[in-house]
Formats: C-alpha cells, structure tokens, sequence
C-alpha cells in the first residue's frame, strides 16, 4: 500500500483572489513505513505573495524569483505522486490549490483526487478528540512528535511531521513498557517521554508464531474457567461459540 503525505504553501488562502501554490512537500510511505524517498520544490507564483502569508512561512518573493513555474514542475510531481493514496492535513485547502494550478494548464490533467483515496488526516483527528485543538502543532504535543525546528509552517518538514502523526494517531506504536515508570498523559493521551524510532526499511519481516494444539486446548479450558467463575459472561467464549456456529 503506498501513500503519500503531501502539503503546500501558498500565497494566500483563497484560491478566487488569484493566489497560487510556492512550495510542494511530499513524503512517502509503503505498508506504513517511511522509506525515505520524498519530493519537495518552490515554485514561482507568478504574483506577490500576501504579507499576512509570509508571516506564516516566511517564503519571499525574492526567494522565488527564480524557481521554476508549476507547469514546469507538473510531470515530476504527478510522477512521484502516481496513483498513491493522500495524506493531507485540511485536504480540502491543499487540493483545491493543486486542481486550480491544474486548471490553468493545457491541456489540463484530471482532477488530484480521481481514482485515488483521499485521507483527510483533520477530520481523522476530529473524529478521535472531539472538542479538543487539532491543529498539526497540537497533535504534535499529544503524540509526543518533535516539532522543534517548526518555527514557520515549511512544505516538506510539515509533510515528514504529518506522517509522524499520521502513523501514531492511526495505531502505530513507538515504545513497549510493560512496569516502567512511564504512564499514559491523561490530557495528551500520548506516553510521557515516548519517541518516535524508526525502524530500517530493509529489516526482516517479524516471524509469526501460532498456538500449538495443546496450547490452544489449555486456553480453551482456561475460557471455561473463566466463564464459571462469572456466570456465563466469558465474552471470549461467547465469541468462540458465535464464530462457531457461523462456520
């Protein structure tokens, strides 16, 4: 499964006032590994970027003065992107900027989200802390991301951060501690001290070990006991036996 983190900067917010993509940042990932390949570029916008943009990534126009214009750089990305799956914080934002460049291209390619899945990594955020700042600086306090060196939003640093995150808030586990002193932060819902450590692409794939005859019997009777002493409320045995009759 390939996947691929992507963000933008811009020079503005609302792509109706004529604002365009400066910079693209992309990460990828396969089978939820990191593999280090990623694409980044600045762009010129062929216009000014506002202040109040600047002041957010610090990108001037002086610094895109001599980048190369995005109809100059659209193969190299849809090259790199393919036809991945999307991981973008406020997908909507980002993608409603890349089909905008698309539209002013002849001939114009199809829009970014046909035939691919779309993961919008704030709604997933949403969904599992409701009422709570899902901003990518918040996440990266609940989950324990190192977000240090993110003094102005960048492209492809926003891009490797999200992917952190990503990976985290979707069950990736970072650290085993069984009788640590570490314990579960109760506002961040993150481990205290945890960090992220990435593992080599090239390692082997973990074993996998199965229950033995007599292994799976003396579970079965551990079950039975279990089901006695609470009145019939062994839930793992009430799955068996419905696992059971289905079959």
């Amino acid at each position: 499964m390939r996947q691929i983190v992507l963000d933008t900067e811009t020079t503005g917010l609302e792509t109706s006032q004529g604002h365009r993509i400066i910079e693209i940042g992309c990460v990828e990932l396969f089978n939820r590994r990191l593999t280090g390949r990623h694409y980044h570029q600045y762009i010129n916008p062929e216009r000014e970027v506002d202040v109040g943009a600047f002041q957010v990534h610090g990108i001037s126009n002086e610094m895109l003065a001599d980048k190369p214009r995005f109809a100059q750089i659209v193969e190299e990305f849809m090259a790199f992107v393919g036809d991945a799956d999307l991981i973008i914080h406020n997908a909507a934002f980002d993608i409603g900027f890349i089909n905008a460049e698309y539209a002013r291209l002849n001939p114009r390619p199809a829009a970014i989200e046909v035939n691919r899945n779309i993961i919008d990594s704030l709604l997933l955020a949403r969904a599992k802390h409701p009422g709570q700042k899902n901003n990518l600086d918040a996440l990266c306090k609940r989950y324990g991301v190192d977000n240090s060196q993110r003094d102005l939003h960048g492209a492809l640093l926003d891009a490797e951060i999200l992917a952190d995150v990503y990976l985290l808030m979707t069950g990736g586990q970072t650290a085993l501690s069984l009788g640590s002193s570490q314990s579960a932060n109760k506002d961040t819902g993150s481990a205290a001290g945890a960090e992220i450590r990435r593992l080599p692409s090239t390692r082997k794939p973990l074993p996998v070990v199965c229950a033995s005859t007599d292994e799976l019997e003396l579970h079965e009777q551990k079950l039975v006991i279990i089901s006695k002493s609470s009145s019939g409320n062994c839930i793992w045995l009430k799955d068996t036996v419905m696992e059971a009759s289905q079959t």
